[in-house]
């Protein structure tokens, strides 16, 4: 049977040319990083299926007139999955440039900010995207 050897604090000449991963270990989770991504795994298959039925409906349409466009786009089965893929879809990209921001940026401040940024365009894209749908489906 093996037995678990406890080493004493190392010196702070010692901490200073241990790895960076050496140092890392034992700070325990950051406890969201599993339901980041998760959630971004999730969107992004989301996505793939949406898009995929978005494209069904909408290339037959190719080179149809005017007004049998806006009626198919005016049909709850094209409107509900454009809204589901917006809203996964801005899901989604939040996600992802969160995860940018909190890698490669180390100032705490321009972090906050950019985060902070980040969420506000995310939710003004998402706006005008829903503003964009419903339009179509409501007529214009």
């Amino acid at each position: 049977m093996s037995e678990t050897v406890l080493r004493p604090t190392p010196s702070p000449t010692e901490a200073r040319i241990r790895t960076p991963l050496a140092r890392a270990r034992g700070l325990g989770s950051a406890k969201s990083g599993t339901e980041h991504f998760w959630l971004q795994r999730m969107t992004s298959v989301a996505n793939l299926v949406l898009v995929v039925l978005v494209l069904l409906q909408i290339i037959p349409l190719a080179g149809a007139d005017y007004a049998a466009v806006k009626a198919a786009l005016q049909s709850p089965l094209m409107s509900l999955p454009l809204l589901l893929l917006v809203l996964s879809g801005m899901v989604h990209m939040r996600l992802g440039m969160q995860t940018i921001i909190e890698d490669y940026v180390h100032s705490e401040g321009s972090k906050v900010l950019l985060l902070m940024l980040n969420t506000f365009f995310v939710i003004a894209v998402g706006l005008a995207c829903v503003y964009a749908v419903a339009k179509l489906s409501f007529g214009a």
